[in-house]
């Protein structure tokens, strides 16, 4: 499936803080399993999206080098949690804490990789839009799409050192407690 150009409403969807979007790939990023709250908030088929790739949801707003740590972290055996902004098929957006882990076989060979997103806090999401919205400036003003996204994760490393944390604890530490 190519993946239709999308033009962003700029309109937010959300879903229900006991639902769980759930989604399968195989190693490269193809889907291969959808449930059906992922069905209904992203407003794709079953059949649309198994076989597609999942970035077929890819809002242009999310940053490339926070995609980049994801898939490395994945790629290296590891889970890693991360706020992400997904784009619905009409255009409209939901923001996610997705959880991603590698899926495993019997040899410890990576299969796919497994994922769950739960509606995230909004105070989290009011302060990572301001992160992302510098790291995407810092990835477009390069006019080589990968020299500008090493510059933003480079940002994005300045950042997590600056507050001596990793990603997954740095997004954990945006949430209100109460």
């Amino acid at each position: 499936m190519i993946k239709p150009h999308v033009q962003p409403t700029g309109h937010e969807v959300t879903f229900g803080d006991d639902e769980i979007i759930v989604s399968k790939t195989d190693p490269k990023g193809i889907i291969t399993y959808a449930n059906q709250t992922f069905i209904e908030v992203a407003g794709y088929t079953e059949e649309e999206l198994l076989g597609a790739p999942h970035n077929v949801i890819r809002h242009p707003d999310m940053p490339r080098c926070v995609f980049k740590l994801l898939w490395e972290t994945i790629a290296a055996g590891n889970e890693i949690f991360a706020y992400v902004v997904n784009l619905c098929k009409n255009g409209d957006h939901y923001w996610v804490l997705a959880h991603v882990t590698p899926s495993f076989n019997a040899q410890g060979h990576i299969v796919g990789y497994h994922s769950s997103r739960r509606v995230p806090d909004r105070t989290a999401i009011d302060k990572i839009v301001p992160i992302y919205a510098s790291l995407k400036k810092i990835e477009d003003s390069n006019p080589d799409w990968r020299e500008g996204m090493r510059e933003a994760e480079a940002e994005l490393g300045r950042l997590l050192e600056s507050v001596g944390m990793s990603y997954d604890e740095f997004a954990f530490s945006l949430v209100q407690c109460v």
